[in-house]
Parts: structure tokens; sequence; C-alpha cells
């Protein structure tokens, strides 16, 4: 199986800019970057198959700009930016620095090159390299948190990169895989018993919620709070494809009393049927996935479903989905271990066995009930960087633990993911929660 480098933070902690840490951690980050890249062919990194996805080599070329137009331009009297027509074309969504480049319309921008975004990297590279190299480091320590922002901002197209590619090389019909992959068969989905479903309770009570404050933490997840949580119960893991198909033969989809009203409209409206990549051949299920077309296996967590199916199957379950303040209880003494982008598999897979709850990190996004909105105390940061959470927190939901396309250095009990709830590209599942009264 491929293994992909390794973006883990250094050993010590947080890096020191001006630090050989500092550089190797920039170093690793950007490398990783380039190498999930790597198996694309030029055609590959032009796609954009919904406006929700951006070219991979869109993706290069931003990442970069943010460490131009926040650390290099700022940061240096000297610095010339590589290209005047970049401060558009790869600009997100920051109105406080220019009107970019319209979103749905990255996939028509045939130039500048994939060799000149390469390019564009080195430039950018070379200039940060002397940055954090500096001896004294006294420009570096004074970016010290941008530059950490940007780290963790790559990271995050890190894992857009491949969630945007899966979407648009499953639009062909020859059904490509992202890379070199062992042949296989593909026979009518197993039903194996996996780990059996049960469910931990926790007594409740007064729960601190938030970045405690110790190493990064986009602005989102603070601050630290008291929250009131009743008595609940967690599922010990994640639902799998096989519990999925049960609810998908006993009419789920075709069920409106299990939805939420605007959820029926979007199965009506785009002809839901099954998560997002499974197909029937006429004899069984299969999915796409980035290795191509598989099997369905049944002990695999569900992935590539909106938070409307998500509800939709809790409630058909005789359940409900955890609140993030629950998850973050629950998660806060779970080791941070799981099935991340750095094993290779780039896919879910079944819960290892666990006397309690397990699955809290990788494999999947978690969707929770609870709406993306501001913590007390809540401010976002000032200048153009306090778009980069703030100005979203509005019709969107919060999703907790990582996937098996994020970085492991990435993730953390705290951390605040969100996209709209019929949302379906991202590699999301579902945790199950009851009330324990």
């Amino acid at each position: 199986m491929q293994r992909l480098p390794s973006t883990r933070p250094p050993p010590s902690g947080p890096a020191e800019p001006g630090t050989a840490c500092a550089l190797e951690r920039y170093r690793s980050v950007r490398a990783a970057t380039e190498a999930l890249c790597a198996p694309l062919s030029p055609e590959d990194m032009a796609l954009q198959s919904m406006p929700d996805a951006s070219p991979a080599k869109w993706h290069l070329a931003h990442t970069t700009w943010f460490f131009e137009t926040f650390v290099l331009v700022p940061g240096s009297a000297s610095y010339r930016p590589f290209h005047p027509a970049f401060e558009q074309l790869f600009n997100s969504y920051y109105r406080s620095v220019g009107d970019p480049f319209p979103r749905p319309k990255r996939g028509l921008l045939s130039r500048p090159s994939v060799q000149e975004v390469l390019r564009y990297r080195r430039h950018v590279d070379a200039e940060m390299e002397r940055l954090l190299g500096d001896a004294e480091g006294t420009t570096a320590r004074a970016l010290e948190a941008t530059i950490a922002l940007g780290l963790a901002h790559e990271q995050q197209h890190q894992e857009l990169v491949l969630t945007d590619v899966k979407h648009g090389l499953a639009q062909s019909p020859l059904r490509p895989s992202y890379r070199e992959a062992p042949p296989r068969t593909i026979p009518r989905e197993r039903r194996t018993s996996g780990a059996a479903l049960e469910f931990v309770a926790w007594p409740g009570g007064i729960a601190s919620i938030g970045h405690a404050g110790e190493g990064f933490a986009f602005d989102n997840e603070a601050p630290r709070h008291r929250r009131w949580l009743e008595p609940f119960a967690l599922a010990t893991r994640l639902v799998t494809n096989g519990e999925w198909l049960s609810f998908l033969e006993d009419r789920g989809y075709a069920r409106p009393s299990l939805w939420l009203a605007e959820g029926f409209d979007a199965v009506e409206r785009e002809g839901w049927r099954a998560p997002l990549y499974w197909e029937h051949d006429g004899s069984g299920w299969l999915h796409y996935t980035l290795d191509g077309l598989r099997p369905l296996e049944a002990d695999d967590p569900v992935c590539h479903v909106s938070f409307y199916e998500a509800d939709a199957f809790a409630r058909w379950a005789g359940a409900r989905l955890p609140g993030e303040d629950e998850w973050e209880v629950a998660a806060s003494t779970a080791p941070l271990e799981g099935n991340f982008v750095e094993s290779g598999r780039l896919a879910p897979a079944p819960a290892p066995a666990s006397r309690g709850v397990g699955q809290l990190f990788g494999d999947v996004w978690e969707w929770t009930r609870s709406a993306y909105s501001p913590y007390p105390g809540y401010a976002p940061p000032p200048g153009a960087l306090g778009e980069y959470n703030g100005k979203f927190m509005s019709g969107q939901l919060v999703l907790r633990g990582g996937s098996c396309a994020t970085p492991a250095s990435h993730v953390r009990a705290s951390y605040r993911n969100f996209f709209p709830p019929a949302a379906r590209w991202q590699f999301s599942g579902v945790r199950l929660a009851r009330d324990a009264r």
C-alpha cells in the first residue's frame, strides 16, 4: 500500500520560528501537499467537477498565495510577488485584500500551467526558508501566529485535494483510480458481523468546552467556556455500510416521516437513493473509492452522507446525532489515534476491538446536531484573517474527529469542522447518540 509522507509536528510541541524545527515543519507540510498531487496528470489537476470543489492545481497555488500574501508581503519590504495576477486568481474569499476570481470558474484557469504553479511554490518556499532560517528570527517571530495558521490552512487543503479529486475522477465512466493499486475482484457486498454497536453513558453536568490554550487552534475553537449537559450516551463505534444497507432496504430514503423537511426536499430534488459514490450493478452494491470501483464492505464505516441523511438514519435507528459538546467531552480523554491520511488507506476502516467509545478520530468526519455558531465571548481576529472562520457561522453544521484524508497532526478534541447540511463529497459519516436520563 502506498505510504504518504508524515506531517507530524516536531516532537517537542509547537515550533519556534527562526529555528531548525520551524523550518522542518514548514518543509514537511509543503512536501506532503505535493506528494498528494504526485499521482495526478496535468489533466487531473485541472478538474473542477462542481462549484464547491477546486482543481488540485488551484489548491497548490492558493496555499502558496496564503504565505505570500499574509507572511512575505507584510514581513519583507524587499519581497516582490511572483506574478501580479496571482493576487486575484488564487485569493479564495478574502474580500479585505481584493476581489477574488469567482469560485465556480476555477476550472477554467488553464493558465497558469501546473509547471508555473510549481515554480510559484519554489519561489515562495525559497523566501519562506530565508525568513524561517534567519538566525535572529525577528520577523518570523513577529509573524509566528500567521505562519502556524498558514500551515494548518495548508493541511486543510491537503484533505480538500483528495476529496475534490475523488469527486472529479468519479464523474468519468472509466471510474479511474487516483493511484496505482492492486486489482481486486468485485463480488456482491458481504454482510459480516463486526464489532457490536453498544452505547456508553456519561452522567452529564457542567463541562468545559473549547481549546484549552496549549498549542495551535483555530479561532473558532475558543474561548473555552462551560456548558450544562444532560446525561447522554454515545455509540461505541461509527455506523457501518451494512447498517446503512438495512436502512436503505427499509425504504429509509422514501419515508418522509424520518426526514427533516429540507432534507426530504433534497432527497426528491437530487434523487438521493443511497450515499454518494454508491451504485448498484444489478447484483449488488459497489462504491467508488480513490482506488477505483470496489465492493461495498459491510463493516466499513458508511461515508459520504449528508447531515440530512445522518439525521434521518439516527431517527430510523431510534437514536439521534450527538451534540458537538457531548462529542468533545467523550473525545477529550481519548487517545488521539486513528485511521488518518498517513496510513495510506485513504478510505474508512472497520472498527478495531474496543472496550469503550472508539473511532473518535480518523476514518470519517462525524456529523453533529450542533449549528456552527460562535462560542460565548468569541470575536474574530482583526484584519483580513478575521475572515478565515467567523463569517461562515451561519447555515452550517459542525463535524468532529477528522477522517481518513486528514493529517494526523491536524486534529484535536476541540477541532470544529463545518459544512452545509446537504454536503456529501467530504469523508463524512455517522455516530449515534441517545439521551440517558
